[in-house]
């Protein structure tokens, strides 16, 4: 647990650089919760509601200080198909239960297991979210739906952005921008875009409500496979935006406070009329570059974001998409791993292939969770084949030609059985076997078999059989699952 003065330094030892930042976020998150909305089929609301309640309630409970959760385009994506089914009471409903499923996740500890995600999975996440974030901005740069001004405005704001940080850094050069375009924007009347024509934003606070469903199994099963998707995908986009985070402000935090945060977030958020949502990486990464390290950051581009759009709706109406383009494009180009690229002749082959299988799954499912399984899968299959290399067997048989010893070295598991297999002579048959395990570790249940079979088949030919050497957890496995000591076992190997 988090003491008490640590709890406090993540909220207040950076007050101005969190503010700051949070101002800027709440800009940025204006048109992407409108977007995100318009993706599920809901009202702009339900994502501007979500997108203030998730980023205040992180901010207190969340495990990552200086990330930033709102409604996001990951679980919008989810949603399409229960909205347009069920309508949104249903989408409320899988929102509370999606929460509690990330809670329970907390609470079970599960967060740990981002352990087993590889560097080359997050750097083919990272670049996949860098590619996506900068075609969703491709709408706003279609010559057949945007005026010629758009252009020089964009290649303005990129300037401000990169050029205005030499002459101070005292305030964000992103936040400089927005007001800078939108001045000029409104001074001369410039025919463009503005977050007034992404839709109707809110004109009152949220007030709490209950989700307007049936209580029953029936319901339960409609929301269930939405609800544990939604969960699934926003723990991991959060947890590998987590760690995102944590290397680049060179801290820690905790992942299963993340999974119990983001979980609390989106069961309240529901109730007042709120869709799902999780980390945002791209707003987390404005953030970070903005200055923002602390809770402050999220909370005030929450609360910030609500008086924008329900106190200050003539003033945010009139900002320009083009500065809001501009700032998405900095980000898409600060987020991919460029470094990735020279790698690619460096690295081990199969790291390479892992990350450009993540980049391109993601990219062309536009589904972080089905990219990051098949670079977990690819991860797992390449470190297996490369184990199964370890491993290996050898021999030597006694002066008088009685006892064959078996030496095993490596990992015994499912990719080594084979060459386990191969590595004996059941036609010599000598009075007795001794296979010696005291350099190996046995790991599954295909091992355990191979085992059975090696030893019954050399007692099949009159050979006495020991095994030596088999460490503790080793032994457990071998004692609980291996039936070559049972009676009938060798009416087992007639079957193979």
């Amino acid at each position: 647990m988090i003491t008490l003065d640590a709890y406090r330094r993540q909220w207040f030892s950076n007050i101005r650089g969190d503010v700051l930042s949070g101002i800027v976020v709440a800009l940025a998150l204006i048109p992407e919760a409108i977007a995100f909305s318009i993706i599920a089929g809901v009202d702009p609301k339900v994502g501007l509601y979500a997108s203030f309640s998730i980023a205040v309630i992180t901010a207190f409970v969340g495990g990552r200080p200086g990330m930033i959760s709102a409604a996001t385009a990951a679980t919008a994506v989810l949603m399409i198909t229960l909205v347009k089914d069920h309508g949104l009471q249903y989408l409320l409903a899988a929102t509370v239960l999606a929460g509690l499923l990330q809670i329970g996740a907390g609470i079970l500890k599960l967060g740990q297991h981002m352990r087993f995600v590889s560097k080359s999975v997050m750097t083919g996440f990272v670049n996949a979210l860098a590619i996506l974030i900068f075609l969703a901005q491709l709408p706003e740069l279609d010559p057949s739906s945007v005026t010629w001004i758009t252009y020089p405005l964009v290649a303005g704001a990129l300037a401000i952005i990169y050029l205005f940080p030499r002459l101070t850094t005292a305030i964000p050069s992103p936040l400089v921008t927005i007001v800078v375009l939108t001045a000029l924007v409104w001074f001369l009347n410039l025919d463009v875009r503005t977050v007034g024509d992404m839709g109707e934003l809110p004109a009152t606070l949220p007030v709490f409500l209950i989700p307007d469903i049936p209580l029953n199994l029936d319901t339960l099963m409609i929301i269930l496979p939405y609800s544990l998707a939604i969960a699934v995908v926003g723990l991991l986009e959060s947890l590998m935006t987590q760690n995102l985070v944590d290397d680049l402000t060179d801290t820690t935090s905790d992942r299963n406070q993340e999974c119990i945060g983001q979980g609390v977030a989106n069961t309240a958020t529901a109730f007042i009329g709120g869709m799902a949502g999780c980390a945002m990486i791209g707003q987390s990464m404005i953030n970070v570059k903005s200055g923002g390290r602390g809770r402050m950051s999220s909370f005030v581009a929450g609360v910030f974001l609500l008086i924008l759009v329900v106190g200050l709706q003539d003033i945010v109406r009139v900002i320009p998409m083009p500065a809001l383009v501009a700032v998405m494009i900095m980000v898409s180009i600060g987020t991919f791993s460029w470094s990735s690229i020279g790698n690619l002749r460096t690295h081990p082959r199969s790291s390479s292939i892992v990350m450009i299988a993540t980049v391109v799954t993601v990219v062309y499912t536009h589904n972080l969770a089905i990219g990051v399984l098949v670079g977990v899968l690819l991860s797992g299959i390449f470190f297996a084949a490369k184990i199964s290399q370890l491993f290996r067997v050898t021999s030597d048989i006694s002066a008088d030609g009685r006892v064959r010893t078996y030496r095993v070295e490596g990992q015994l598991f499912y990719a080594s059985v084979e060459d386990f297999q191969n590595a004996f002579d059941f036609r010599e048959a000598p009075e007795k076997v001794i296979l010696d395990v005291s350099r190996a570790h046995i790991w599954d249940i295909s091992s355990v078999q191979a085992i059975d079979m090696m030893v019954l088949k050399f007692r099949r030919e009159g050979a006495e059989v020991e095994i030596v050497g088999m460490n503790r957890a080793s032994e457990t496995l071998v004692d609980r699952l291996a039936i070559h000591d049972k009676p009938g076992a060798m009416d087992t190997l007639s079957t193979h």
